[in-house]
């Protein structure tokens, strides 16, 4: 079977369609993955087919309206934000979904934010479409909405909040969606945020039920299936200053903010080298694109190195939050500092903080050396939070994610 996944944003909305992909093509189907152009190589490494997407996340992050959603220090603020940068490329992002799905498929596996032109483009062309989410975004009174932080309204307040959101989301999506069904020949119809996409159909989630155990209010078909890996190029090798640097002293603490483009790189790099020297432990830094850089006798910095070798080699991970790290860092068995920045990192974060792996979360906005240094100490020093992380990895090195995708692809064969 021709398998398509189609998915937009950073890197940790990439890569772990990556483990999937290879996956669904070692069980015999030709799978191919539809993103941004700058990810090409990533894809095409692990014997995927590529379709480029348009936009390029990280110029978008770097942009006027990408720094003031780093900067925004209240949820309003930052959905406010977050809907004018989206309304501004969707149209193009949406034209290129659906090149990229015209060139063929049997089944498409769509992301969260290009599932609304996926489900349409199966609609006209009568093809199987499958929701393949990395955050656990339908409306539930089991925790708010994701991009509200990490506060509780309550069991109704949580559900009002969340159909609330996806009204909002009506301004982003339908004018590029209700195009695409002009262009396809489909009747009009109000997108209404995503629970008006068709009824009974499967919505997949990669991430564990120990993280996020699945709502008793979701609608059917849409399960909760486990992680899905990110897929390590084939080959790779460490570089030797960083084997040499691992072998020199006591495990060091990771500190990268992934794909957070900040407009002070070099304040947030002395931060975190202030921050390090303070907790007196050895550190880490990966560059990532914000190009961030601190050195000296206890601290290195790094550029790609998959987490999921870097980080069981850690006492501790200082991070954004993203999915992706969040994930990776679970994975590991190490606890966590999480400096949520936007987005759905406060939900991570709070996550991370509820699983008993980590403490409270620091604001990134209010982020001080003195603030991160006291988080490390405590992080550090804890065997409670390292006993907590270890039993979660053996939990998640448990679970197989990756199978409930398989066999729903084999239900439609």
């Amino acid at each position: 079977m021709r398998v398509l996944i189609v998915t937009a944003g950073s890197w940790g909305d990439v890569a772990p369609y990556t483990g999937l992909g290879v996956r669904l093509r070692s069980a015999g189907h030709e799978v191919a993955l539809a993103t941004h152009e700058r990810f090409e190589q990533a894809v095409t490494v692990h014997g995927l087919g590529f379709r480029a997407l348009p936009v390029d996340p990280r110029q978008e992050l770097a942009s006027r309206g990408g720094q003031g959603l780093a900067r925004a220090t209240s949820p309003p603020v930052e959905m406010a934000r977050v809907a004018r940068m989206a309304r501004a490329f969707m149209p193009r992002l949406t034209r290129g979904v659906a090149d990229a799905v015209r060139q063929g498929a049997d089944v498409v596996l769509s992301s969260t934010v290009t599932d609304p032109a996926c489900a349409v483009l199966g609609e006209a062309l009568r093809l199987p479409s499958i929701g393949v989410y990395l955050q656990p975004v339908q409306p539930t009174g089991a925790f708010p909405p994701i991009m509200t932080g990490a506060r509780s309204f309550g069991s109704h307040g949580n559900r009002l909040a969340g159909h609330v959101l996806w009204a909002g989301s009506d301004r982003v999506f339908t004018p590029a969606v209700t195009e695409l069904r002009r262009e396809l020949g489909l009747p009009r119809r109000r997108f209404g945020g995503m629970p008006a996409m068709p009824r009974g159909r499967s919505v997949l989630h990669g991430f564990s039920p120990r993280v996020v155990p699945r709502p008793a209010d979701w609608p059917e078909g849409h399960e909760v299936s486990g992680y899905w890996w990110p897929q390590t190029p084939p080959g790779w090798q460490p570089e030797p200053r960083l084997l040499d640097f691992l072998e020199a002293g006591p495990p060091p603490v990771f500190a990268g903010f992934g794909s957070c483009v900040t407009a002070d790189a070099q304040r947030l790099s002395a931060l975190l080298a202030d921050a390090l020297r303070r907790a007196r432990v050895r550190g880490i830094i990966q560059a990532g694109w914000s190009d961030l850089h601190a050195e000296n006798d206890d601290l290195i910095t790094v550029r790609e190195v998959p987490h999921a070798w870097l980080f069981p080699r850690t006492a501790a991970v200082v991070h954004h939050a993203g999915a992706g790290t969040t994930a990776a860092g679970l994975r590991a068995g190490v606890p966590a500092v999480p400096v949520p920045v936007q987005l759905d990192q406060h939900f991570w974060a709070a996550r991370l903080h509820g699983l008993g792996v980590a403490p409270r979360p620091l604001r990134f906005q209010r982020l001080t050396a003195e603030r991160l240094s006291a988080a490390l100490g405590d992080v550090v020093h804890s065997p409670a939070l390292r006993a907590r992380a270890r039993d979660i990895s053996a939990a998640l090195a448990r679970e197989d994610g990756m199978r409930r995708v398989l066999s729903a692809i084999e239900r439609l064969g």
